[in-house]
């Protein structure tokens, strides 16, 4: 896998203050992205396992409070991109602490999402899905750029939570 970009210290991508991966890779190419950069499989810098460790050792510094994780790109559920992504998501939970949070954004939709997409959404968080349509751009939403995009909340065994968001 590959990354375009990593944001150590974030508050744009997520709620509370994060580190951010923007992975490199995406088939959806929807009209509007802003990240169109991350589009090629090949963009970027070649995630290491440097990488990686430079992460949970930003996630775990206590000199700053980082809530949690926010992988974006690109596209982390791209099939290319799930090895690497679910071992970043694997270490986070055996490495940090509990109260550490990942966010996810995908084009893909979790009704449809492949068993092997799955397998890295239950170590997720918060998935924010869909598409980025255009001509259902509204920037007054939370944390994703078009209505049709739905915030899913889970616990760590992966069922909504009673107070999760609900799509607007």
């Amino acid at each position: 896998m590959n990354y375009c970009k990593y944001i150590p210290i974030d508050v744009l991508n997520g709620r509370g203050t994060r580190c951010t991966l923007f992975v490199s890779g995406c088939e959806h190419h929807c009209k509007g992205c802003y990240n169109q950069s991350t589009w090629n499989v090949n963009a970027g810098f070649p995630f290491t396992q440097e990488m990686s460790d430079t992460i949970i050792a930003d996630l775990n510094d206590t000199r700053i409070r980082r809530r949690g994780l926010s992988l974006s790109g690109g596209d982390p559920l791209l099939p290319a991109n799930l090895s690497a992504v679910k071992a970043l998501c694997e270490r986070v939970r055996a490495e940090c602490a509990p109260e550490k949070d990942i966010w996810m954004w995908t084009g893909y939709v979790y009704d449809e999402l492949t068993p092997e997409q799955m397998e890295v959404v239950e170590l997720v968080d918060v998935l924010i899905d869909g598409k980025f349509v255009q001509e259902l751009k509204d920037p007054s939403l939370d944390f994703r750029g078009s209505s049709n995009q739905v915030i899913h909340k889970f616990n760590r065994a992966n069922a909504y939570w009673k107070t999760g968001m609900k799509p607007e």
